[in-house]
């Protein structure tokens, strides 16, 4: 049973969050956290409150059919971001053409399982 959490529509591009989703894949969750914490990104602060929504989600006993976990018993097997819809704008250019700016958008999924199902 893997529990998640989404943030759809992130307003960074999908390639910079990548980066550091790279580090926390296949890390416990409180390592991860911590791992996140000191980390200068902004996809960094972006990924910490997802993964602390996924680690929420592992306390609720209403979403997980009564059973509660704590957040060393779990471990971060899924992270995936993904590319968003894009904003286009248009910049003008000389000559009277325009050249198109594309302002990115990301998916960010977490998600987690306990270390005794891993």
């Amino acid at each position: 049973m893997a529990m998640q959490a989404t943030h759809k529509g992130a307003r960074i591009s999908a390639r910079k969050v990548r980066l550091v989703a790279d580090l926390v894949r296949g890390k416990y969750a409180d390592d991860a956290l911590n791992i996140l914490k000191y980390q200068p990104q902004r996809g960094a602060r972006m990924l910490e409150k997802v993964l602390q929504s996924a680690v929420g989600n592992a306390q609720d006993p209403d979403q997980n059919g009564g059973r509660s976990y704590r957040v060393e018993d779990l471990v971060v097997t899924n992270v995936q971001v993904g590319p968003g819809p894009m904003f286009k704008r248009v910049r003008p250019r000389a000559r009277g053409m325009a050249f198109m700016i594309k302002k990115r958008t990301s998916h960010i999924s977490v998600g987690l399982t306990p270390i005794d199902q891993v």
